[in-house]
């Protein structure tokens, strides 16, 4: 296996990607080194992602980018098709903010990792599985090999895509939301890893909404609002003194902070589950396991990756069988009032349809107005211009916020929030958590929250369920 080339820098300048004659991202400027890494923080929705596929040269259909980015002395912009995916995987390799877009489906881990040394770096049959079972063993899959996909959890899915990009070894490597759904000890791992990317000498362009993480990596930071560049410089300088009223909003809304909604006291129960089991994968995920939600309360459940906390929610809604146990849903309730919201939003839509399409199937299905459509967009602060993109056209917060509204349409009284707002960046994330938590208040909902973040369930919820790993 040769030596990959390491480049010095990245430069980019006067970038604007247009959508049509709309500009959606204009006059970004800055410069990625050997040494210092880049990390793009800003609401969802800001641009942070467009900028990284620019770059990579993979905007989505229907957007263009202007400007000059250069790899060194190459202008990526100016580049043959054909040249610009020649350099995917091997000399520029993407992260992408949704392991689904980054996995294959039909092919187990070891395949997905393994064929990257084989057929990108030649290496022999052998070598290529030691290879393979080395980066997974560093992700802490290396008793996972021989899953699919759909058998991890959301967080192993992302550690193996993290396997399947660092296998590449590209000299430019862009992580997009790299840490999203991890709990604090993989997010740690992962931050240490991408430190070693760059001890190794490859350049890193970081997306992400924690503020954690953009502290860790240290380097340049820079802050996006509405497709420009509002802040940029080095980590603890924007960190400590932010000058941008947005940046100051941004890193002040650490959940830590937000003030404790008022809950009035559960209900009655909408759903409870005694003495549940379920083993996955060989691995005993829980036994006995006891759960009641009630109307008008929040119950969070926390553990690290993989401990089988979306298990217990979709045993709930009847997605997933226990092996052993008994599950009772209120009833005289119609089944489509118990909704799940989905880590992964695009597991949610359908990939070909627009969403103006997915949403007016929904309207007309349950004979609902567009008005009420259009005015809960205005609240989750969508834009009426998205309706006519595909999912892979939006950004991932903008689309959880979609998933988010489309589920609270239906006025559920039970709903399964599997990490929902681990794509949105603080201040979205806090705006959301009010409408939520409005709901339960209001309307009886009964709220039942996995997440990773321990100061979010401290704060929002009435009642914290811990798993052990």
């Amino acid at each position: 296996m040769n030596a990959p080339v390491r480049f010095q820098s990245l430069t980019v300048s006067g970038l604007q990607i247009r959508a049509g004659d709309t500009t959606i991202v204009r006059d970004v400027a800055f410069t990625l080194s050997q040494g210092r890494p880049v990390t793009l923080l800003g609401a969802s929705g800001s641009g942070k992602s467009l900028v990284a596929h620019a770059i990579m040269g993979s905007l989505p259909s229907g957007l263009s980018a202007r400007g000059v980015i250069k790899l060194d002395d190459t202008d990526l912009l100016a580049s043959r098709p054909e040249q610009t995916r020649a350099r995917w995987g091997r000399t520029i390799a993407i992260l992408p903010q949704e392991p689904w877009l980054a996995l294959d489906p039909t092919m187990r881990i070891e395949g997905q990792v393994g064929e990257v040394h084989r057929y990108l770096h030649g290496l022999g049959s052998a070598e290529a599985n030691k290879s393979m079972r080395d980066d997974l063993t560093e992700v802490g899959l290396g008793d996972r090999t021989q899953a699919y996909p759909h058998e991890l959890s959301g967080g192993m899915c992302q550690r193996a895509a993290i396997a399947v990009t660092h296998a590449a070894g590209a000299s430019l490597l862009i992580a997009d939301e790299p840490t999203k759904g991890l709990d604090a000890a993989l997010r740690d791992g992962v931050v240490e890893r991408l430190r070693e990317e760059v001890d190794q000498g490859r350049l890193l362009l970081t997306i992400t909404h924690d503020i954690d993480v953009a502290a860790a990596l240290g380097g340049m930071i820079g802050v996006m609002l509405d497709g420009a560049l509002v802040e940029f410089g080095p980590a603890a300088e924007v960190l400590a003194n932010p000058r941008h009223d947005y940046a100051r909003a941004l890193i002040g809304a650490n959940p830590a902070r937000w003030p404790i909604p008022a809950v009035p006291p559960a209900g009655g129960p909408i759903v409870t589950a005694t003495g549940l089991s379920k083993r996955f994968g060989g691995k005993t995920l829980f036994d006995g396991f006891d759960i009641a939600v009630g109307r008008g309360e929040i119950v969070a459940i926390v553990g690290p990756s993989g401990c089988g906390k979306t298990t217990i929610g979709n045993i709930l809604l009847g997605l997933v069988k226990a092996d052993r146990g008994e599950v009772h849903r209120t009833t005289g309730i119609a089944p489509t009032r118990f909704q799940k919201l989905y880590q992964d939003p695009p597991a949610a839509f359908a990939p070909h349809q627009t969403l103006r399409q997915s949403l007016g199937d929904l309207l007309k299905l349950h004979g609902l107005a567009w008005a009420q459509a259009h005015a809960s967009m205005q609240r989750f602060g969508l834009g009426q211009e998205l309706l006519d993109r595909r999912p892979s056209e939006v950004s991932g917060g903008e689309l959880q916020r979609f998933a988010i509204l489309r589920t609270l349409l239906l006025d559920p009284v039970f709903l399964f929030a599997d990490e929902a707002t681990s794509r949105l960046d603080p201040v979205s994330q806090q705006e959301v958590f009010k409408i939520l938590v409005e709901a339960v208040r209001e309307r009886g909902l009964g709220l039942l929250m996995v997440t990773h973040e321990a100061a979010l369930s401290e704060r929002v919820a009435s009642r914290i369920l811990k798993l052990p790993d």
